[in-house]
């Protein structure tokens, strides 16, 4: 019985609520018309090639009937679109998104940008659905490196779903309801930003986007 109580305890703390934690924010990425931005959102892109060009679309897979989509297909290998929600500003803080990535030819990607500062400057968690990989990366002045990584099947065309909790210097990432790796990184210590990320000429579309800050 003791043994059992220990157990049950350990448990709870596991998926306790931080103490500071504040309720998930719901973002509603189809709350505009089609064609427009969601209000909250503004558009950047880090590296070279075409602007990133984010709107509102008609998609009837999502209860919402809309979802926000990157719809450029710029080829360009080193273009990283992204559509920065300016309602939250934090360090500490758990980000979900389910995205469908429906086209690309040089990548096919969506991700998650936390701590970002300026379009130059974040943490980002994508999902390639040509590489069949989830990996964790930071862009530091434009240049962009891998913490580290996991194979996952990500099909093309799908909703999946991205996890990213940021906690100090650790992160926790998860897909599809599974957690796949938990790693340390320092290199962003400030609060910052949550973005959305796409790649090159991924069209890639998002939905379901929740912010809880943790602190």
């Amino acid at each position: 019985m003791h043994r059992r109580r220990l157990l049950l305890a350990a448990a709870a703390a596991a998926t306790a609520t931080p103490a500071g934690a504040q309720q998930p924010i719901a973002v509603a990425l189809g709350g505009a018309p089609p064609g427009q931005l969601p209000q909250g959102f503004s558009v950047a892109r880090t590296g070279q090639g075409a602007p990133a060009a984010w709107s509102v679309v008609d998609d009837a897979s999502v209860p919402e009937g809309r979802a926000l989509a990157q719809t450029s297909s710029e080829q360009t290998d080193y273009r990283f679109p992204l559509a920065i929600y300016d309602g939250v500003v934090a360090k500490d803080v758990e980000v979900v998104v389910r995205f469908k990535a429906v086209a690309g030819r040089v990548d096919r990607a969506g991700g998650i940008a936390v701590r970002l500062s300026d379009a130059d400057n974040y943490y980002v968690l994508r999902a390639n659905a040509l590489e069949d990989n989830v990996n964790f990366y930071h862009v530091v002045r434009g240049t962009r490196r891998q913490i580290h990584g996991a194979n996952a099947k990500v099909a093309s065309d799908r909703w999946h779903t991205l996890r990213l909790k940021a906690v100090g210097d650790q992160f926790t990432i998860g897909f599809n309801d599974q957690t796949l790796f938990s790693v340390s990184d320092r290199t962003f210590g400030n609060a910052g930003k949550i973005a959305l990320w796409t790649k090159a000429d991924s069209v890639t579309r998002f939905a379901n986007l929740t912010i809880r800050p943790l602190a």
